[in-house]
């Protein structure tokens, strides 16, 4: 049996994502480190064919929807480079309690690393219709609402709600149709 029932099914289509920091560590409080993400998606989305529907990112965790012809590389590959550069990032400000966290919550089988940044997995879930879409792109606008940081979704910095709107967010969406 796998590790997980939320696994990438059909690799080229939609799905919804959803990547958490390990021990859900408050890593993304700063605009610095949520330009790690926009930075990759941007290039992810101009070298490996990436479309990027929606995304939201909170302070521990973050959801979007995207396709790719090989999803699960693409996103094996986001998960590695912004973990790099995350650990790179809270060695630079000398985080050294987030840093200590993130050793300890290395699993001690993985010998590649001394840290771990996301938890496993990454919660995948076919986007199989328009409705499963709509559903999903709410789900993640209405996100920071919920939780009373802001009181409309489009005005949270670091979401694509606003593009679904008209306006211009932080870095170029493939919208929804």
């Amino acid at each position: 049996m796998g590790r997980s029932r939320y696994v990438i099914t059909e690799p080229d289509k939609p799905h919804f994502l959803t990547c958490t920091v390990v021990e859900w560590l408050p890593v993304f409080t700063r605009p610095e480190a949520v330009q790690i993400l926009l930075e990759s998606w941007s290039w992810l989305r101009a070298h490996q064919g990436l479309r990027l529907y929606g995304y939201v990112v909170l302070e521990n965790h973050l959801h979007f929807v995207a396709q790719a012809p090989c999803l699960d590389r693409c996103l094996s590959g986001f998960k590695s480079f912004t973990a790099n550069r995350f650990i790179a990032l809270l060695e630079l400000h000398r985080a050294e309690r987030l840093l200590e966290r993130l050793r300890f919550a290395k699993r001690a089988h993985k010998q590649d690393r001394e840290h771990q940044f996301w938890q496993e997995g990454s919660h995948a879930e076919l986007v199989f219709s328009e409705a499963v879409m709509r559903e999903k792109l709410d789900y993640i606008h209405h996100n920071p609402v919920k939780r009373g940081y802001v009181d409309r979704p489009e005005h949270w910095r670091y979401s694509s709600a606003r593009d679904y709107l008209g306006a211009t967010g932080l870095i170029p969406i493939d919208p929804w149709h």
